[in-house]
């Protein structure tokens, strides 16, 4: 048994912890579901069929790569090297998160790693960091999420697939616009104090300037790395005072 996960004996797995992840974060995840739908039919519009977009979902479970992806398909970049490099750089923030959670997790089986992995996204992140720190990690918590997280994708990205008929252009709708509002109801209760406060300001000015003046979406890196750089230097202060 580790941490309280005992593989060996999948009866005696915490489900508990499992249920409270999924029941805890069905609230959240619910606004993955319009960014979902719009997934779905933005890869029909490009050329997709529904079966690909849908498997593309199931695959690779990563909503703002697959949106940059089906944009590069639409525009006629078939370059698959080129794609997922892009799709890289896009996704090198998951670096910083999974170092974060490293102390946790590196304690599992590899296999239950592997899959805690896979399941990692922005969401799923931010949940599982709050209870974290708030309660201790608990692995079946995060198994939890990631499913919950997973299975709302998949299925709003079918339910997209079958709605792309009847809605040409989902942008013109505002569902690209629950995705943000479900990030700030995730960033929010994370700002406590003054350093998380100076971080989140620091960051969004870097991701702004970055939007006006760097091309593509190097803005990501760049607030990712400049917040994680302003955190530790706080972080370094405090201690160097007590």
């Amino acid at each position: 048994m580790e941490n309280g996960w005992n593989i060996d004996k999948p009866e005696s797995l915490a489900w508990a912890d499992v249920m409270q992840g999924i029941l805890e974060s069905i609230p959240i995840l619910l606004g993955v579901i319009p960014f979902g739908i719009a997934c779905g039919i933005m890869g029909l519009s490009a050329g997709l069929t529904a079966l690909e977009v849908v498997l593309m979902s199931m695959l690779v479970f990563a909503g703002a790569s697959q949106f940059v992806s089906i944009t590069m398909l639409a525009q006629g970049v078939t370059n698959a090297g080129l794609i997922a490099l892009t799709t890289l750089l896009i996704n090198l923030r998951h670096l910083l998160m999974g170092a974060s959670l490293a102390p946790y997790i590196n304690k599992l089986p590899a296999a239950l790693q592997a899959l805690l992995a896979f399941g990692l996204v922005d969401e799923t992140y931010a949940i599982t960091i709050t209870k974290s720190q708030r309660d201790g990690y608990k692995p079946g918590y995060q198994l939890g999420s990631n499913l919950t997280a997973y299975c709302f994708w998949v299925f709003s990205t079918i339910i997209g697939a079958v709605l792309s008929s009847y809605i040409a252009d989902p942008l013109a709708w505002g569902l690209d616009f629950a995705m943000p509002v479900t990030f700030l109801a995730l960033l929010v209760p994370r700002i406590l104090d003054r350093k998380g406060f100076s971080v989140f300001c620091v960051s969004a000015l870097a991701a702004v300037l970055g939007t006006a003046f760097l091309p593509g979406k190097w803005y990501i890196i760049i607030a990712c790395l400049v917040a994680g750089l302003v955190g530790g230097l706080l972080e370094a202060g405090e201690n160097d005072a007590a």
